[in-house]
């Protein structure tokens, strides 16, 4: 995980892969956060792949540090 808080915009929607970049974390990682409800899925798109907000992805990463 990165020191630096992600550069993300609140309001913004990532990707899981995205959200893995900005957080520093493996894919598997955020899966086990997903299961385990620490971080919430805000979108789905038409294809029904998660989209994570970038107010949800900077909550996670200052719980997590």
């Amino acid at each position: 995980m990165t020191n630096e808080e992600p550069k993300v915009a609140d309001a913004g929607r990532y990707t899981m892969t995205e959200t893995c970049k900005v957080l520093g974390i493996h894919r598997n990682t955020l899966r086990r956060w997903l299961q385990a409800g620490k971080i919430k899925v805000k979108f789905r798109r038409i294809d029904n792949r998660k989209v994570f907000e970038g107010s949800e992805i900077k909550k996670v990463w200052r719980i997590a540090l």
